[in-house]
């Protein structure tokens, strides 16, 4: 397909997308099976008008699902509960780190005693699959700043979080791959868990939480000087991301976390110093506090939040990324090609490893099994998996275990999105 074509596919769907919010927001499906029906129709599976290969294109593709987490990691940490609290936050830090490495272990041990794969590739494809999605699970996940929900909010902060806290595990497996001499595995191990796992999240939560804080209260003198500083909300919050990701990747701290915790703290911080009231759970009522700033801005000049004001930007930006990267995955799967494996490795991820991990994870959290059932079922992957494929592809992974590890994790996004697409809104919808 040349350029011009890709634009008008791109171009009408968006077009349809805007004008059919309403219908599909009514339908039984989400829009990511839409996008994924006319990416299989267009693509190599049925009528072959455009192939994407994920191979030859991994350098634009890795830039293009990097930018679309970033801005959805973002977007999740601003509608964040206020404030933070480890009471609070108590069941989606086990999802984010204890459930996560069990996922990663799980599908490890799957994929290397059943599919036969070496250690480090089955490593590799426990990190790649074991990540929810923050892109995709958009009906699942906290729908606006202030929404109280708690299956959104312990599935909308996972998935915040085990970005980050996969990609150790994608590390670890592409050095197992690359290891010529096994007496280094001590070694590797000592300084894996050292600096991929420790520094990377330590490293994470400063920068993150640090920038994110200074540039709310910056913002905040800013509006407040005499005479009043307009300032261009949405640039400010594309600022604080990537500057945020730059400095956290030049230490080699997780640049994921980092964004997250960011937009955690940009919020908490704005909210705090916006004096907004705090409701019977001691969570503060962002509502209120933009009604209430609103109308202090007529007579002592208090001004907005950065975190409010660019969120819808950055909700539309999310939108766009998950037409464009699902639309692509329907380019780059053909389904008489698919391995057999794939839906193996779906079944037991989506029915066994998923459901267990949660189980486990949550165990002693005060979480009630309907609750981990219900956590333990949406567990969608997406964009993040591609990301961390497309990346160890430019890490230099072996084309044979590449094309194996390609068609095995296509196919269960593939099967994530059409699963947990068709059963999300029933099942929330029973769970309300």
């Amino acid at each position: 397909m040349s350029t011009n074509g890709w634009f008008l596919l791109i171009g009408m769907l968006m077009l349809a997308r805007g004008f059919a919010a309403t219908t599909i927001s009514r339908s039984p499906f989400t829009s990511a099976i839409v996008y994924l029906a006319v990416g299989i129709l267009l693509g190599p599976s049925c009528l072959n008008l455009f192939r994407f290969d994920p191979t030859k294109e991994s350098a634009l593709l890795e830039m293009l699902a990097q930018a679309a987490l970033l801005i959805s990691l973002f977007s999740a940490g601003v509608k964040m509960p206020v404030p933070f609290n480890l009471a609070r936050w108590n069941a989606p830090l086990r999802l984010a780190w204890v459930s996560m490495t069990l996922t990663v272990g799980l599908v490890a041990l799957f994929a290397y005693y059943v599919l036969h794969l070496p250690a480090g590739a089955a490593i590799l494809l426990g990190g790649i699959l074991a990540p929810t999605d923050p892109v995709l699970a958009t009906d699942v996940q906290v729908r606006h700043a202030g929404d109280k929900d708690e299956l959104r909010f312990n599935l909308t902060c996972e998935a915040g979080m085990n970005d980050g806290s996969a990609f150790p595990f994608v590390l670890l497996g592409l050095g197992m791959l690359h290891m010529d001499d096994m007496s280094d595995v001590a070694t590797h191990l000592a300084q894996w868990l050292s600096v991929d796992v420790l520094w990377s999240t330590a490293g994470a939560l400063l920068i993150g939480g640090g920038c994110g804080a200074a540039v709310a209260r910056i913002g905040w003198q800013l509006r407040v000087v005499k005479p009043r500083h307009e300032i261009m909300d949405d640039l400010v919050a594309l600022g604080l991301i990537a500057i945020v990701f730059s400095v956290a990747s030049l230490v080699k701290a997780s640049g994921f976390l980092a964004v997250f915790f960011a937009a955690v703290a940009l919020r908490q911080t704005e909210l705090k110093l916006a004096g907004a009231p705090k409701d019977r759970h001691g969570l503060r009522e962002p509502e209120l506090a933009k009604s209430q700033v609103a109308q202090d801005s007529a007579t002592n000049d208090v001004p907005q939040v950065v975190s409010a004001e660019s969120l819808v930007f950055k909700e539309h930006l999310e939108r766009l990324s998950e037409l464009t990267l699902v639309l692509l995955l329907g380019g780059m799967i053909s389904l008489r090609e698919l391995p057999y494996e794939t839906i193996g490795v779906a079944a037991f991820l989506f029915v066994v490893a998923r459901p267990l991990a949660v189980y486990v994870g949550l165990m002693g959290s005060g979480t009630g099994k309907r609750m981990r059932g219900m956590i333990g079922w949406f567990g969608v992957r997406g964009i993040g998996s591609i990301f961390y494929l497309v990346f160890a592809m430019q890490a230099g992974l072996p084309p044979a275990l590449a094309k194996q590890l390609t068609g095995i994790s296509l196919g269960v996004i593939m099967l994530s999105i059409l699963v947990h697409g068709f059963s999300v809104k029933p099942l929330i919808d029973d769970a309300k």
